[in-house]
């Protein structure tokens, strides 16, 4: 039986300069991907890329999959602090308003890079972090079953706990599906329509 790949970092960088080696790493990793793909991506190419030594990147990363795993991480987190500032935002917002809101960032974050997004989604069961996507579903289910219970009368009856998965789970689904199969949603042209569709969708859900 293969043996798994190590996913995890050698070590963490503590020193600036060491910091400014992985950040240029990771962003290297995130361009080699996109521009070659999986298969092609080589630490030796993601090292010239970053214009580090093969040996630095080993310092920290010990492997190709330790690489992408960084950064699956450093986009899941990036995603959820816009998520986390935008709650606080749009907490006062009546409902339809509010959901607009989250809807269009759910859409935006899947516009930001969306090739870099497609490689990530094909590669997270390979180097095996479905459980930290897993974790970072249920944060952002959280995140909007609190939206929900603050706009409570505005809601008709629902358990806001299956409610928070089906709003979540159906953005995601629409989003991750125009990102593969139809980007051309994802483009200004089209995303206003893409995003009042799928709000006109939950609210309708909602209400």
């Amino acid at each position: 039986m293969a043996r798994a790949p190590v996913v995890h970092p050698r070590k963490k960088a503590s020193q600036e300069r060491s910091r400014a080696t992985v950040d240029a790493l990771i962003e290297a990793t995130a361009r080699v991907l996109v521009r070659e793909g999986f298969e092609r991506a080589s630490t030796n190419r993601i090292a010239a890329e970053a214009g580090a030594s093969i040996g630095s990147l080993y310092q920290y990363f010990p492997t190709k999959e330790a690489l992408v795993a960084a950064v699956i991480e450093r986009h899941k987190n990036d995603m959820m602090e816009v998520l986390r500032r935008a709650l606080v935002r749009v907490a006062g917002m009546p409902l339809e308003q509010g959901v607009r809101e989250l809807v269009a960032l759910m859409i935006d974050a899947h516009r930001v890079d969306p090739e870099l997004h497609r490689v990530l989604v094909e590669q997270i069961p390979r180097i095996g972090r479905l459980a930290e996507v897993e974790g970072f579903d249920r944060e952002v289910r959280e995140l909007v079953r609190a939206y929900l219970e603050a706009h409570r009368g505005e809601l008709r009856a629902l358990d806001l706990d299956l409610a928070a998965f089906v709003c979540v789970a159906s953005v995601e689904t629409l989003a991750h599906e125009a990102v593969l199969h139809n980007p051309a949603l994802l483009a200004n042209r089209k995303v206003k329509a893409f995003t009042d569709e799928v709000t006109r969708l939950v609210i309708r859900y909602l209400t």
